[in-house]
């Protein structure tokens, strides 16, 4: 069955002091105005699982993980089979996903099947219809009570557009998964204006001041 849009096959920076490949997979349920993957999200499904795997077959001992990134990899109605392959022959495995499927999260944690996620915190509540066309914050928080209980390694990150998100929304959202005892970095992503996106986002004429939020969250390039 074809499950991947493409594959990234070498990443120093994308899995945390692991060399790993990225799978792309095809389709997502949000559609994220500041998204640069369009291609991938709208986009059909073209390499096989078993394409994948021998892939990866042939990297044995030059890679050491796998990243599931989209689109939004939980929504691949056969992914937990395909990790348990992809663990078959030896591989750690991060998850990139945008937290509203916390059922999909908790499978994956059950099976050991994952070992790092990184969490899409979208947006508050109210504005999770403007920024993503769909979905809940209350999802993302139900991702997030089950890493928070799970032990595995996990980060939280959130796109920053100051059209979008104000200084008062990232505070509100950084103390929220402080109250929830996250001792974790929080990493804010400055929306980059190069990229076609889903939405028709205005560029950033200038990186703003955002002195205020260093003492609430990490800066990711």
């Amino acid at each position: 069955m074809k499950a991947l849009y493409d594959i990234t096959p070498f990443t120093l920076l994308d899995f945390p002091d692991t060399p790993a490949a990225i799978f792309w997979f095809a389709g997502c349920n949000l559609r994220c105005v500041y998204c640069y993957n369009p291609d991938i999200v709208f986009g059909e499904a073209r390499i096989k699982e078993e394409e994948a795997l021998a892939f990866l077959r042939k990297r044995q001992g030059l890679l050491e993980g796998v990243v599931l990134s989209g689109g939004e990899c939980t929504t691949y109605p056969h992914l937990l089979a395909f990790c348990r392959s992809i663990k078959s022959l030896g591989y750690k495995i991060k998850l990139d996903t945008n937290s509203m499927r916390p059922d999909v999260i908790a499978s994956l944690i059950k099976e050991k099947l994952i070992d790092y996620v990184a969490l899409d915190y979208k947006a508050p509540e109210s504005k999770m219809g403007e920024i993503c066309g769909a979905g809940s914050e209350k999802r993302f928080w139900e991702s997030f009570e089950v890493l928070h209980q799970s032990g595995i390694n996990y980060e939280v990150r959130t796109t920053y557009h100051p059209q979008l998100l104000s200084e008062e929304d990232i505070i509100e959202m950084a103390l929220g998964l402080r109250e929830r005892g996250y001792k974790g970095k929080y990493f804010l992503q400055l929306f980059q204006s190069e990229k076609k996106t889903i939405g028709d986002m205005p560029s950033l004429s200038s990186i703003p001041n955002l002195q205020r939020l260093d003492a609430y969250v990490s800066w990711r390039t």
